[in-house]
């Protein structure tokens, strides 16, 4: 008598984001047809609409978290779930939408919605970690798709998946790409993005967004320092911070220090002002006063 090995329970869920994570899956083609023999694939509604009831063996959880019910669906997954893994910039970062942050949420609601008070949105976008536990975080906007692959045929052999976490500036090099940042002052998130598009933008001469967040060890303040030198404002270099990975800690502490640095800036800038505008009238009225002599 022989029996079937059972297979793992795939779910794969939506919060706040575009699909894009989701699609990169779907993009396997080739890949993806042998995937329903290796997992049963019992939730994934931009696949099917067919839904199995958990438990599940591995969750893939795509986009951010933004409304208490989404609070409420992170802890429903995570109690379903044997491992939850977080794709994409919005599940590990807060993505795009991690820009509110910096805002007054009520402000956006307002603008976007003809009837705001049937809006209920939390004051942040927050990644899926900062309410359940999460076995193990897949970057990039959107994920690549061989490296979703690789997580998911490591996990089914029982092995740790092999995903880089140096910087985008190794792959830049095995391309042999000429450094935008050091040959044309570029401004360029390489050298703190963690690796995993194959260099894509620096190889079209455009420099990194960071779409793929912080590499494990990424030094902002040494590259913020090297952009300055190159004549990057704190006003430019916040603006290059606070993007795709805007609510990335490492991102987002060095675009505080650069917001602080353009308030000051600023707040110089003002005073010099007025005391110039000051020194000028204190002229004019000295001139008049010898006139009138």
């Amino acid at each position: 008598m022989t029996t079937t090995a059972k297979r793992p329970r795939l779910a794969v869920w939506k919060f706040a984001s575009c699909d894009g994570c989701q699609l990169s899956l779907l993009d396997l083609e080739d890949e993806l047809l042998a995937l329903p023999q290796a997992v049963d694939i019992s939730y994934f509604l931009e696949m099917t609409s067919a839904v199995a009831e958990g438990p599940y063996d591995i969750s893939l959880v795509e986009g951010s978290v933004t409304t208490p019910h989404d609070i409420e669906r992170a802890k429903e997954v995570r109690a379903a779930s044997r491992l939850v893994v977080a794709i994409g910039a919005c599940a590990t970062a807060g993505g795009i939408q991690s820009l509110r942050n910096y805002a007054e949420v009520g402000d956006y609601v307002s603008t976007v919605y003809a009837h705001p008070e049937f809006i209920r949105a939390l004051a942040t976008s927050a990644p899926i970690s900062a309410y359940v536990k999460v076995d193990f975080e897949l970057r990039g906007c959107p994920v690549d798709r061989y490296q979703l692959l690789e997580l998911v045929t490591a996990t089914l052999a029982g092995r740790a998946p092999r995903i880089p976490t140096f910087s985008v500036c190794q792959e830049c090099k095995a391309k042999g790409n000429v450094c935008l940042l050091v040959a044309s002052s570029v401004p360029c998130l390489g050298p703190v993005t963690r690796a995993g598009c194959g260099a894509l933008c620096p190889s079209v001469g455009r420099g990194c967004f960071g779409c793929f967040g912080p590499a494990a060890t990424a030094n902002t303040s040494s590259l913020s320092a090297r952009l300055a030198a190159d004549g990057a404002t704190p006003e430019a270099q916040l603006r290059l911070l606070r993007t795709f990975t805007a609510g990335a800690p490492e991102f987002a502490q060095e675009a505080a220090a650069q917001e602080a640095a353009a308030q000051e800036a600023a707040a110089q800038e003002a005073t010099t002002r007025g005391g110039a505008a000051h020194q000028a009238s204190a002229s004019e009225a000295a001139a008049q006063e010898a006139a009138g002599r």
